[in-house]
C-alpha cells in the first residue's frame, strides 16, 4: 500500500461516493504515488465503480472484490475453486455493462448468439450459464459432504471457527498431529478438514477445521461456501478460536457471532479458546477475558502451553453431550427401530412381552428426534 485516505461522512455521495474536494485529493495522491489500483473499504455499486474509474483514470475495486481475489489466490481444492469462481461470477454479473460498453455492437453468429444480440447480452448469457453449472457442481459436492457427515454421525464433532488468521489450523495441527496448511495470512484455509482426536481411554471426538471469517464478508461468498460452512452449523459444539494479541478482540468475536447466526449456527454450544498467549503476555487482559467469557481457555498452538488443559475441557464437554438411555418400543414399529439404529450407540437389546428394549448411548441433541418418533425414553445418568 502506497497511501491511505479516510473520510467520515453522514451520507455517501450516490454518484462518486465522495465529494469533489476528496475526489481531487484521491486523484492527487494516486498521481504522486504512481498508484496502480484504488481499493475502497466498503461496497460500491457498478455505477459508482465505473464513475470513480473514469474520474481517477485508474482501476478501482471495493472490499468484496479484494476478498474474492484473496480467496481465489488461496483456493487449492476442486471445491474451493468452484465456490470462489461462483462467488466471483455472481459479483461480476451486474458489472458486465461497464466492462463491455465499448463492445455493444449488433452481431450474430451461428451457435453463439441470436439475431441482433449484443456482445454484452451474449456475455451475460454465458455467465448465467456458467453460474448454473457451478451451482449444480456445488450441489453434488454438498451431497457428498452430507454422506460423509452421516458416516461419522456416531462421533461427537467439535468444529473450529474464528476470525481469519486466529491460528485455527495451527491449533488443529497441535491437537491432532495433522499437517494442515498453516500460514500467517488471511484465509490460508478455505477447505474444511476433519480428523480424529483421542482424549482419554475410548473417548474419541472429531475435530473439523474450517474457513476463517472476516468483517463484512461478501454475501455471495457466504452463499457459495454454504457446504463448507455447514460443517459448523452441523457440529455438536463450536471451538471459537480467538487471537489474544489482536487489538480488536471483542469486535472480532462479535463478527464471528454474526456470521454464525447467519449460517444458523448461532444457538450451538461453544467454547472460546484464546490462542497465541506466547505473543500476548498481559495478565490483566487474561483476567478481563475470563470474567467476560467464563469457562474460556488460554493456549499457545506454537509452544503447547495450555493444550493439556484444553484437552481436559474437551473431554468434559464430550461427556456432557452424551446420555445413557433405555428405550422401549413395540417390536413391529420398524420406523422407530430404524431411527434408533441411526441415532443410538446400542450397547444391548432384548425382547420383553412384544416390546424391544434398547440400552445405549446417544447425543443429547438427538433425543428430541426419538421422542417425536413416539419412543418412550428413560434417561440414565452417564458415568464417565
Amino acid at each position: 500500500m502506497v497511501g491511505e485516505l479516510v473520510q467520515a461522512r453522514d451520507r455517501f455521495h450516490p454518484g462518486h461516493l465522495f465529494g469533489e474536494g476528496k475526489l481531487a485529493e484521491i486523484k492527487e495522491l494516486c498521481s504522486n504515488t504512481k498508484a496502480q489500483l484504488v481499493i475502497y473499504d466498503g461496497d460500491m455499486t457498478p455505477s459508482q465503480q465505473e464513475k470513480l474509474e473514469n474520474y481517477l483514470d485508474i482501476a478501482v475495486i471495493d472490499r468484496p472484490a479484494l476478498i474474492l481475489d484473496i480467496f481465489a489466490r488461496h483456493a487449492r481444492s476442486r471445491e474451493a475453486k468452484t465456490q470462489v469462481e461462483l462467488a466471483q461470477l455472481e459479483y461480476l454479473l451486474p458489472r458486465l455493462a461497464g466492462h463491455w460498453s465499448h463492445l455493444e455492437r449488433q452481431e450474430s453468429a451461428i451457435g453463439t448468439r441470436g439475431p441482433g444480440e449484443t456482445q454484452l447480452e451474449t456475455d451475460r448469457r454465458m455467465v448465467r450459464k456458467k453460474i448454473a453449472e457451478l451451482k449444480k457442481s456445488l450441489n453434488r459436492i454438498d451431497a457428498e459432504r452430507i454422506t460423509q457427515r452421516k458416516r461419522r454421525s456416531d462421533k461427537i464433532n467439535f468444529c473450529f471457527v474464528g476470525y481469519t488468521n486466529a491460528g485455527k489450523s495451527s491449533l488443529f495441527n497441535c491437537l491432532t498431529g495433522d499437517k494442515t496448511l498453516v500460514a500467517n495470512r488471511f484465509f490460508a484455509t478455505l477447505d474444511s478438514t476433519t480428523r480424529r482426536l483421542k482424549l482419554r481411554g475410548k473417548n474419541e471426538v472429531l475435530l473439523t477445521d474450517t474457513v476463517g471469517f472476516i468483517k463484512k464478508l461478501p454475501v455471495d461468498l457466504v452463499a457459495s461456501f454454504r457446504s463448507t460452512l455447514k460443517e459448523a452449523s452441523s457440529a455438536d459444539m463450536l471451538i471459537h478460536v480467538v487471537d489474544l494479541k489482536a487489538s480488536d478482540i471483542i469486535d472480532r468475536i462479535n463478527v464471528v457471532n454474526e456470521v454464525l447466526t447467519e449460517i444458523n449456527a448461532g444457538g450451538l454450544k461453544r467454547l472460546i479458546v484464546f490462542n497465541k498467549i506466547d505473543l500476548a503476555d498481559n495478565p490483566e487482559l487474561r483476567h478481563n477475558m475470563k470474567v467476560r467469557y467464563p469457562g474460556c481457555c488460554f493456549v499457545s498452538a506454537v509452544t503447547g502451553e495450555g493444550i493439556d488443559s484444553l484437552k481436559k475441557t474437551l473431554l468434559e464437554a464430550s461427556i456432557s453431550l452424551y446420555a445413557n438411555l433405555e428405550i422401549r418400543v413395540p417390536q413391529g414399529d420398524r420406523k422407530i427401530i430404524a431411527l434408533i439404529s441411526k441415532t443410538v450407540q446400542i450397547k444391548s437389546s432384548e425382547c420383553d412381552d412384544g416390546y424391544m428394549i434398547f440400552r445405549g448411548e446417544i447425543l443429547k441433541a438427538d433425543i428430541p428426534r426419538l421422542e417425536n418418533g413416539g419412543a418412550k425414553i428413560e434417561i440414565i445418568d452417564r458415568i464417565p
